[in-house]
């Protein structure tokens, strides 16, 4: 199957000399939520405008649903909707006027069903008299995401969706959003909170120091690199961990109260059974155990600090 976005061999270099992306190669699958992690500077938002035409590339190709967005720009930008970082909207003006504008300006006929329909998924039908300026962060937000969605775009770019946005509203966005991948559009977000892209992507890019260092499903990421942790609460504390024990990645406490076994999530059950029992030949005995595992958050800041 073709990608709906193909980046190859891109780089974007500024009049100061600063690189800013780095030989970026990437395919984005018809259909997938994708999530874009990177700490600030990193290049998401180049890279996004870059697809969305509104930065020139220095070198490289992309394409968006088969168009390039270079020599098939008008083509290439009807297919996608872009919802900025930052707020910027027409504050005088009501939130349908807004709307419909936003529709026309891609030379869609009018559709009033459509347009309605979008409003009520946003929650904003009953704002749709009010001007702009008069409402809250949050809502702004969801007007944007109106207008990005006004067009009928297969591509949907969320930069930062959730800056300012309350954690009602938040979870709000992300029905929305898994109901417009239900309905056949690719998603692709950035995002400074991690249990978002946990919460929905369905595969993970993480960008640095303008380079993809890493892309991969979620699924497979988390089992590939993630941790789990089994703490044992001890029934009487430990001085020091038995010198036998010292080849398991055994960590006691400082009060000696609780003893620490990391190991991967696709580490062999057999190991936990084999230390249980030694445990057991050297009368460590446990009143209760608590298990753990590493989330996406620990994943990316070990492999961004792996960077420095």
């Amino acid at each position: 199957m073709q990608p709906v976005i193909s980046v190859k061999d891109l780089t974007k270099t500024y009049a100061s000399g600063f690189v800013a992306l780095k030989d970026i190669n990437l395919q984005i699958q018809r259909g997938e939520i994708f999530a874009l992690l990177g700490p600030n500077g990193a290049g998401k938002t180049t890279l996004i405008n870059i697809i969305c035409g509104i930065v020139n590339p220095t070198h490289g190709r992309v394409t968006a649903d088969g168009h390039d967005i270079i020599t098939d720009y008008r083509a290439a930008r009807s297919r996608i909707g872009l919802v900025p970082q930052e707020l910027s909207t027409d504050s005088f003006e009501t939130v349908l006027s807004a709307v419909k504008f936003s529709r026309g300006l891609f030379g869609k006929a009018p559709n009033q069903t459509y347009i309605e329909k979008i409003l009520c998924d946003l929650s904003l039908w009953d704002k749709r008299n009010d001007k702009i300026m008069t409402l809250s962060g949050g809502m702004k937000r969801r007007v944007m995401i109106a207008k990005a969605l006004s067009h009928e775009p297969q591509i949907l770019f969320l930069d930062e969706p959730s800056a300012g946005v309350d954690v009602e509203l938040r979870h709000d966005m992300w029905e929305m959003v898994r109901g417009l991948r239900t309905s056949g559009v690719t998603i692709i977000l950035t995002t400074h909170y991690i249990e978002e892209a946990e919460e929905m992507a369905d595969r993970i890019g993480i960008i640095h120091k303008g380079e993809i260092i890493l892309v991969e499903d979620k699924a497979k990421l988390m089992d590939k690199l993630g941790k789990r942790q089994l703490t044992l609460h001890l029934q009487s504390p430990l001085e020091r961990i038995p010198v036998d024990l010292t080849q398991y990645p055994l960590e006691l406490s400082v009060d000696g109260s609780q003893l620490t076994y990391t190991f991967s999530t696709r580490g062999e059950q057999t190991e936990i059974s084999d230390l249980f029992q030694r445990l057991a030949q050297h009368g460590i005995g446990f009143k209760d155990l608590e298990s753990s595992q590493s989330s996406l958050e620990d994943i990316f800041v070990n492999l961004v600090s792996e960077r420095v």
